[in-house]
């Protein structure tokens, strides 16, 4: 076959766009389109094996009504009737509805879900298990979440890579500072372990998880006692004497014990930091998911614009772009507006539990939720304690598995949609290479044929007008006709951004941080920091029931409180304040003895799933999940 032009939606910052055609032998074949400016010819294994999804035995492709404790097949009709009649009894108290979504989908037409129960008024979910916490840091120090151009990232000559494992989370990152390095540049990987960052980095310091914040305070210590900070740059800041006295009112040798780092590695950072040569820092995604997130961003900003390297080509601090910033959601604006009750993700279990009106309908799309936010079974609680639970998904996942209604969709590659990215400028159009299994349907069908169902109507706008809607926008020229055409626009945007030091803020400057809070000691007989980091193979929990082992694996050092007492030749269990599941141990002699290390995304339906053993709980900013903030401990 002819290869197909599309493009991946997935939760990805690559956003590439991809090449779809068969092998010799009929096998569906995925790849990186060469033609493509930024995906350049190659993307992820993610999507690579992304084809055994759309035809696994296991998927779901027919409407399924729970029945006592089995599931009955049912029609469309029949679905979409069942959900319009308890919708409809329910206008009258909207706080009763209530709407997740979540971002297995990050495509243009996942709104058409905001815009169809936020006519209805009905609650909505807020906050984040990704991005939340240290997006608002940025806005906070910047005004706006934005960074240079990262294709221009090769011609850096310094790159920091902050708790970014570059190789798991964006390959096409990973290929931009591979080619950097090969040009030159220098590459410094600060990290807590698990990542796959040796190999790039000519220098590693190893830093104890959630301690990035002094580290970044430690060395802007350094830099004002040493007098290396700029006035011209600081007179483009508000506030900052005072944030000058927080950091010189630490100690060096406090903060280096907090951080677990000696001071020749202070001074290395210090030394790759205090350069004439613009710097590049790549910040992960990972330190916002501790309880001071949101410090974590900011105090790693701070040392950024102190050492002048934002506003500059080859410099910046890269984090997030918010992935509506190119395309315009004036289609779904109309709603998005109105007053609705909120829940936060992070905490939704006890917000259900304790709402008032109580939740009596719930729909569930883009998200496995029982198994993505903290606290399994309080989640599992919840659902149960709602009347009605539609989930909208394509395998019978732990969310699944508590529903009253599942309504099977299509997946990625099976459906037309336009998606942007939350790395770099390009908006690429996602064609339908393959027509969705059985009776599965877009979620756009979904939410329009249901909205023609209530009463009074909701009106969902046509794939195509919404589409186009979306590239009415001043950094686009192009129309729906021509991106079908083109396959992709780049958007018109700065390479270099906050030049000359000039901020989104009303006032024009950065503002810095105004407190430093101390970091949780683990509890005596919870020694060992639990961190669920990215896989390489999947997504989060877009996992197939095959890609299970028989139990999941935590990395441990052979050294450290870790081991003590514990017997390898018998089950270990990873325990929490919360829970215990059963493990298998590997030991990582690069990993510091205080960490346990776990991949995310596998089900508790087959004995995976951390979230089972994590505590709810919320950041310092932007309602995120404190994934990070768990102790734990090993036991036979």
């Amino acid at each position: 076959m002819e290869p197909i032009i599309t493009a991946c939606t997935l939760d990805c910052p690559d956003a590439c766009s991809l090449l779809v055609d068969s092998d010799t032998k009929g096998r569906i074949r995925v790849r990186g389109n060469p033609d493509h400016p930024f995906t350049a010819g190659f993307t992820c294994m993610k999507i690579k094996r992304y084809p055994a999804r759309l035809a696994n035995p296991d998927r779901i492709t027919r409407p399924l009504l729970k029945v006592g404790s089995g599931w009955n097949p049912i029609s469309w009709d029949e679905a979409l009737d069942f959900c319009a009649d308890k919708l409809n009894t329910l206008t009258k108290t909207p706080d009763s509805i209530l709407h997740v979504s979540g971002s297995a989908d990050m495509a243009v037409l996942k709104d058409a879900g905001f815009l169809l129960f936020g006519s209805l008024g009905a609650a909505t979910a807020v906050g984040s298990l990704c991005s939340a916490t240290g997006t608002e840091a940025c806005i906070a120090d910047f005004g706006v979440s934005d960074h240079n151009d990262i294709e221009d990232l090769p011609q850096a000559r310094r790159i920091v890579l902050w708790g970014k494992d570059v190789n798991r989370c964006s390959v096409h990152t990973a290929g931009l500072v591979t080619k950097a390095k090969k040009a030159g540049a220098r590459i410094l990987s600060i990290t807590a372990g698990g990542d796959e960052n040796e190999s790039l980095a000519d220098q590693v310091v190893n830093l104890l998880p959630g301690t990035d914040r002094f580290l970044a305070t430690a060395v802007l210590h350094r830099m004002l006692e040493r007098g290396t900070v700029s006035d011209k740059v600081v007179s483009r800041a508000f506030g900052w004497d005072n944030f000058c006295r927080m950091v010189i009112s630490q100690s060096q040798n406090d903060l280096l014990d907090i951080c677990g780092i000696s001071m020749d590695e202070l001074e290395a950072v210090f030394t790759f930091y205090n350069s004439h040569e613009p710097v590049a820092t790549l910040i992960g995604w990972g330190l916002q998911r501790y309880r001071f997130g949101g410090q974590n961003v900011r105090f790693i900003n701070a040392l950024c614009f102190a050492a002048g390297h934002i506003g500059v080509f080859g410099g910046s601090s890269y984090f997030f772009l918010p992935i509506t910033r190119n395309i315009n959601s004036a289609w779904v604006q109309p709603v998005l507006h109105r007053p609705q009750k909120k829940f936060q993700k992070p905490i939704i279990a006890q917000e259900i539990l304790a709402a008032d009106p109580p939740v009596k309908f719930m729909w569930i799309n883009g998200t496995n939720l029982v198994n993505q936010t903290p606290d399994y079974l309080a989640n599992v609680r919840a659902l149960k304690h709602v009347e009605t639970v539609i989930v909208v998904d394509a395998f019978m996942t732990d969310t699944a598995l508590n529903a009253d209604l599942i309504l099977p969709c299509a997946l990625v590659m099976e459906k037309e949609d336009i998606v942007t990215s939350y790395l770099h400028n390009y908006v690429n159009y996602a064609r339908s290479a393959f027509d969705p299994p059985g009776q599965a349907r877009s979620d756009h069908w979904i939410f329009r044929e249901l909205g023609k169902r209530l009463v009074p109507a909701v009106d969902i706008p046509s794939i195509s007008e919404c589409l186009a809607a979306s590239l009415k926008t001043e950094w686009l020229e192009t129309g729906l006709d021509d991106l079908r055409k083109n396959n992709w626009i780049k958007a018109k945007r700065p390479r270099v951004l906050f030049e000359n030091n000039r901020f989104a803020h009303p006032d024009g400057r950065y503002h810095p941080p105004k407190r430093l809070d101390p970091e949780e000691k683990p509890p005596a007989t919870y020694p060992l920091r639990l961190l669920t980091l990215i896989r390489k193979e999947a997504l989060h929990s877009q996992m197939l029931p095959a890609d299970h082992n028989p139990l999941p694996t935590i990395e441990i050092s052979k050294d450290g409180p870790g081991l003590a007492g514990v017997d390898l030749n018998k089950q270990v269990w990873l325990v929490s304040p919360l829970a215990r599941m059963p493990v298998n141990i590997k030991i990582n002699s690069a990993l510091r003895p205080e960490l346990a290390i776990g991949r995310r995304g596998g089900w508790a339906r087959y004995g995976h799933g951390y979230n089972r053993i994590i505590e709810a709980g919320l950041t310092d900013m932007g309602e995120g999940a404190a994934f990070y903030q768990q102790f734990v401990r090993l036991e036979n």
